[in-house]
């Protein structure tokens, strides 16, 4: 983002604008944090904001301040695409491509107001009109805290603000133990915590606010559904609709549970593949230098980051292992072995 870019998003944001903020399909901590955050900053800066999200997101999400005014284009569509298209600029938040936001990739494509991508995925799309795009930041929640500086607003972070910031960079750092956990995600993080973030508050209600049926249904996963490809140092996870079902499956239950494979020693590729309506949802991290994004990329309509990416089958979970599987060979180089 350029000082012109500065100058004319400030003078955009100097008189009161409809905004809305849109972020990728099934959002994650940091979906949430950054679009809450920039939520908040902006109804202090006087402008009517509205956080619109594609699809349903972690039940232990939703304590975060603000969350009441989510809308939700899967239970309210007419509502979602009128705050759209009734909206002066649009925020794209922590997705590279429209296609990203599911039903709401149209009205992102097409919206006809000032469009601002603030996004630290690695080659994003040309499609916004300001773009904030820093690959090496731990998370797009980090990235408002830096674009508020850039308004000089820092004077404006409150505690609601900081706890949505600290709650991006804290899930997105798997609570500051990934590669992209840098000195500068710290230092935000401290920032956060001044400003009025209670850490502690936040680390309990995201990692210690489990349903019974969420712990058994990863023990389960673990214990019956782990597979384990030594030639490839890879492991993988396959949940079926039948599976999730017999656990009262809620959306958020399996998050994280990819990382417990990564943790088995000699382990340096993991996938989790849960079987939803019609399609396989694929959660691909790694560890080193491989590029878990390649596989997403190339196979399963998927992208990311180098270690951490997501993906899609249109099959059963059956095909889903089966391409995987075949897929893994032309890796085994770079795999290790």
């Amino acid at each position: 983002m350029t000082e012109k870019d500065i100058q004319e998003i400030t003078e955009l944001l100097s008189s009161h604008k409809r905004i809305a903020i849109t972020t990728h399909q099934f959002p994650d901590g940091d979906a949430m944090g950054s679009s809450l955050a920039l939520y908040h900053y902006l109804k202090l800066r006087g402008h009517s904001a509205s956080v619109v999200v594609p699809t349903y997101y972690p039940d232990f999400l939703h304590w975060m301040p603000g969350d009441e005014e989510v809308t939700n284009y899967m239970t309210h569509q007419h509502k979602a695409l009128d705050l759209l298209e009734q909206a002066e600029i649009l925020f794209c938040l922590d997705y590279d491509q429209p296609g990203r936001t599911k039903g709401l990739a149209d009205a992102v494509e097409n919206f006809e107001g000032s469009k601002i991508l603030i996004d630290h995925h690695p080659n994003p799309g040309e499609f916004a009109d300001y773009t904030l795009s820093v690959i090496e930041a731990s998370s797009t929640a980090e990235l408002i805290y830096e674009f508020i500086l850039m308004l000089n607003d820092e004077a404006l972070i409150d505690a609601n603000i900081a706890t949505c910031v600290y709650s991006g960079i804290l899930t997105d750092t798997g609570s500051f133990s990934y590669g992209s956990t840098t000195y500068r995600a710290h230092y935000v993080a401290g920032e956060m915590i001044k400003a009025g973030a209670d850490n502690l508050t936040i680390q309990n209600e995201i990692f210690n606010s489990n349903s019974e049926d969420r712990v058994r249904l990863m023990g389960y996963a673990l214990s019956d559904r782990l597979t384990i490809l030594t030639e490839f140092n890879t492991g993988y996870i396959s949940l079926s609709i039948e599976d999730l079902a017999r656990f009262n499956f809620q959306n958020g239950d399996t998050e994280g549970l990819v990382n417990y494979i990564l943790s088995i020693k000699g382990i340096s590729f993991a996938v989790l593949m849960l079987e939803r309506d019609k399609s396989v949802k694929c959660s691909f991290r790694s560890i080193g230098q491989f590029p878990s994004n390649e596989v997403a990329r190339e196979h399963f309509n998927g992208g990311g980051h180098t270690n951490a990416s997501g993906g899609e089958h249109s099959g059963s979970l059956a095909e889903a292992e089966k391409l995987f599987r075949s897929v893994l060979p032309q890796y085994k180089k770079q795999l290790g072995r």
